[in-house]
């Protein structure tokens, strides 16, 4: 085991030339930023998940019934003990030809079937309430990191000369600001790593867990290497959209349309303007360049580089979902269901709920949701946001 953690944490590995662990040991004069000290990220991750569910039962579910935001879920299929068999033994997206045996079967048409199994799938989703809940716990920490962010950095000379990241790196001290910032924001990871299995799954699941897994070990790498001054840059500039998604969720939860299209116009400005314009100019700019040329490359150094061109792929493909919802929000005049909504919905020729022998019987809607005509889902998190 010893040999294992004298492998783990090389010197050459994690530091510049002529730099040890020894160099960065805490003084009277100066404190440095200390692997162990991460380990305080795992208790506040746990104190942050039952804030959250304090915050969500006793003041964001009170908002949400004020907003008339009521805890139906999707309206349940109608009973039928064969297809719920099917549902729950064999599929729950019955490919062509078993729609056509079970169609045989229950003389029931095909169209009628598929709506029959959209709506079970749905039934298992969550209701609008526990939806907005969430939204409004994200939008309230990203608004309070974001703000502590910029209070932060303002203050700081790296801000307006990105150079200051890596003079006289790595010997730059910890202050207690940056140290709670780096803590605060790690912590919220975590708990958004774990609380991913339990929360509203959505079709970019695999996205959004590799988006958390990248920053975690954004963090990590720039806390123990020490490149935290250049890592307060990169959280504040990520933080600065969410806050705004989480925002058009809440308002489309509530059937704000108008306010749900106002708010996504400036969560698109934003996050394109931030992570598509001022992150790879700005920021990957000091990272690969001006520390090239003041610090000079190191492994870590490559791994670090490595994550944050992972996140500006990241990035490039969340503004790709964001840049296709705004085309369907020009051609219909509104904010449309995005393609990584966390519940699926028939379109509007698709209504119909009851199967019957009759495929031309009359119809009632399936959406089994409020609000979905908006941005019905985790748009882009999360990512970054879900991002980062």
């Amino acid at each position: 085991m010893a040999g294992i953690l004298a492998w783990f944490w090389n010197e050459r590995f994690w530091l510049p030339h002529n730099v040890t662990w020894a160099d960065l040991k805490n003084t009277e004069e100066a404190t440095f930023p200390q692997a162990e000290d991460l380990y305080l990220a795992f208790p506040l991750a746990f104190f942050i998940f039952m804030v959250r569910l304090v915050f969500e039962r006793f003041i964001a579910k009170p908002c949400a019934l004020g907003l008339n935001i009521q805890a139906n879920g999707p309206q349940k299929a109608q009973p039928n003990a064969i297809l719920e068999k099917v549902f729950t033994a064999i599929t729950k997206h019955p490919d062509e030809k078993r729609l056509e045996g079970l169609s045989k079967q229950l003389d029931w048409d095909v169209r009628s079937i598929q709506r029959w199994f959209r709506q079970r799938r749905n039934q298992e989703k969550p209701s609008t309430l526990t939806r907005f809940c969430e939204s409004m716990w994200r939008f309230t920490f990203y608004l309070y990191v974001f703000t502590y962010g910029v209070r932060f950095l303002k203050k700081t000379p790296w801000l307006w000369n990105t150079k200051q990241c890596w003079y006289n790196y790595p010997y730059q001290p910890l202050t207690p600001d940056l140290h709670y910032y780096y803590i605060l924001e790690l912590s919220f990871y975590w708990s958004l790593m774990f609380s991913q299995f339990t929360d509203i799954k959505r079709k970019d699941f695999v996205i959004m867990f590799l988006h958390h897994l990248a920053t975690i070990s954004l963090i990590t790498f720039s806390y123990v290497n020490n490149m935290a001054r250049v890592g307060t840059l990169v959280m504040c500039l990520h933080d600065a959209a969410d806050g705004l998604l989480e925002a058009a969720k809440m308002a489309n939860y509530a059937k704000l349309q108008k306010l749900c299209d106002l708010m996504f116009v400036m969560f698109a400005i934003v996050f394109i303007t931030t992570r598509l314009g001022i992150f790879p100019l700005w920021v990957l700019n000091t990272t690969l360049f001006e520390s090239w040329e003041i610090v000079g490359p190191y492994p870590s150094w490559w791994v670090f580089n490595l994550l944050l061109l992972l996140i500006q792929v990241l990035n490039c493909f969340w503004s790709y979902l964001i840049i296709k919802i705004a085309c369907k929000a020009i051609s219909k005049g509104k904010v449309s269901k995005d393609d990584r909504s966390d519940i699926e919905s028939s379109s509007d020729e698709e209504d119909s709920v009851l199967p019957a022998k009759n495929p031309h019987n009359p119809t009632t809607n399936t959406n089994g949701t409020s609000g979905t005509s908006g941005t019905n889902g985790y748009l882009t998190g999360g990512p970054c946001a879900e991002e980062h």
